[in-house]
């Protein structure tokens, strides 16, 4: 056994995949060229950091651990810079192509021909943080004005750093899951546009724009390496991020591609309890996690389609991996690399780390000396101040 993370219990539900063309139906390898196409020529794109924490994956008994670092991505601190702002673009050419009556670019859009359209389309969204920044990011880029809602318990930090960005922000008294249904009729009030990273009925484009925008990422990790890994530990929340980047690792190295395990806060679980029933389910959230980002009460239905035929382990940790999972990042074990990660990034650490605590759930998971761990470290420090109480709190936290 080993000490680096406080021993805890994890959730586990072993899925009954369903059969079916999902990863390529729903997002198309078209929409994924299309939306590389485009981000790839922003200014400021990058590929992010792929690490290899050695000494971790020594400490914990597997042949590798990887974690994609979305720190960096475009100085917004997180993947969500592929989604939001990405689909963003893809609203306003939609719109823009409708009142013109003919066919209009996203570089035309991007280098400012529409400016005059685009600051006549509002875009709205309920975000957590990190989806509203993205969109108010490409809001200010593009042109347009943007409408951000947010609950209760989303910091002030996070809230400001989305006024910098030029949005108006709208916080609510409710949950996460309140903040959707107050953005979505007040759109339909008004004549806005929701750039939303979860669907419904009837609602589908702009959601598919968000995940195919996390292919960005998805490929540059395939293309860094030469075999695929054997397991991906990917986050929760309504399933947007998992269903992405399942998709791509599924097109590109089909049936060789990496066992998928989702991972949740036991307090947010709607991907798990949706896995244990067999179909889309929602959790009634009734304590906030720390994984802000992850406070999700009802999976997207367009994810889900995904995710239903892909995922083979559900799995949920409790509050008290949250803070331990992002000191062990930013004070590594020697030889690995500090990485400095927001709350909501961890969870697929957090997870691996207990599982292999647990020789018995190691087993169901098919982990053992020789796996190679794909991880996504979704978030950089997106709220200083979190992050600074994370770090000065004491191990016991």
């Amino acid at each position: 056994m080993f000490d680096i993370l406080p021993t805890a219990e994890l959730g586990h539900v072993a899925a009954n995949k369903r059969s079916g063309d999902a990863v390529e139906r729903v997002l198309s390898r078209q929409d994924f060229a299309t939306s590389r196409a485009e981000i790839t020529q922003w200014e400021g794109y990058a590929p992010t950091p792929l690490v290899s924490l050695t000494a971790l994956a020594a400490k914990i008994g597997v042949g590798e651990v990887l974690y994609k670092d979305e720190g960096p991505r475009f100085g917004l601190g997180s993947f969500k810079a592929l989604g939001g702002s990405y689909a963003a673009l893809r609203v306003l050419q939609r719109q823009i192509s409708a009142q013109l009556g003919r066919e209009v670019s996203l570089e035309d859009i991007r280098t400012g021909k529409y400016k005059a359209e685009a600051a006549q389309i509002t875009l709205v969204s309920a975000t957590d943080g990190n989806h509203g920044r993205s969109l108010a990011w490409g809001c200010q880029r593009f042109g347009a004005p943007c409408r951000i809602y947010i609950h209760a318990e989303v910091s002030e930090g996070r809230a400001e750093a989305m006024r910098d960005l030029g949005a108006e922000v709208i916080r609510i008294a409710g949950d996460y899951d309140e903040s959707v249904v107050l953005a979505k009729q007040e759109a339909a009030e008004n004549g806005w546009f929701v750039v939303s990273d979860t669907s419904w009925e009837g609602y589908s484009e702009p959601p598919r724009d968000v995940m195919a925008g996390y292919g960005v990422m998805t490929q540059e990790i395939c293309d860094s390496l030469e075999q695929a890994p054997t397991h991906v530990f990917l986050q929760g929340g309504v399933g947007g991020l998992a269903a992405g980047v399942v998709a791509g690792l599924r097109q590109h190295w089909g049936a060789q591609g990496p066992r998928v395990v989702v991972v949740e806060p036991e307090l947010a679980a709607c991907l798990f309890e949706s896995g244990r029933a067999g179909e889309a389910t929602t959790f009634a959230i009734q304590t906030e996690t720390l994984m802000a980002g992850l406070s999700c009460g009802e999976p997207s239905g367009m994810a889900w389609e995904i995710l239903a035929e892909e995922v083979s382990d559900f799995l949920t940790i409790p509050e008290t991996l949250v803070a331990p999972a992002v000191r062990l990042l930013a004070r590594p074990l020697p030889g690995d690399e500090a990485i400095e990660a927001g709350e909501s990034a961890i969870a697929g650490l957090a997870a691996l780390i207990a599982a292999r605590q647990d020789a018995e759930l190691s087993q169901n998971l098919g982990l053992d000396e020789g796996s190679r761990v794909l991880l996504i470290g979704s978030e950089g420090v997106t709220d200083p101040a979190i992050f600074a109480q994370i770090m000065g709190e004491t191990d016991a936290a």
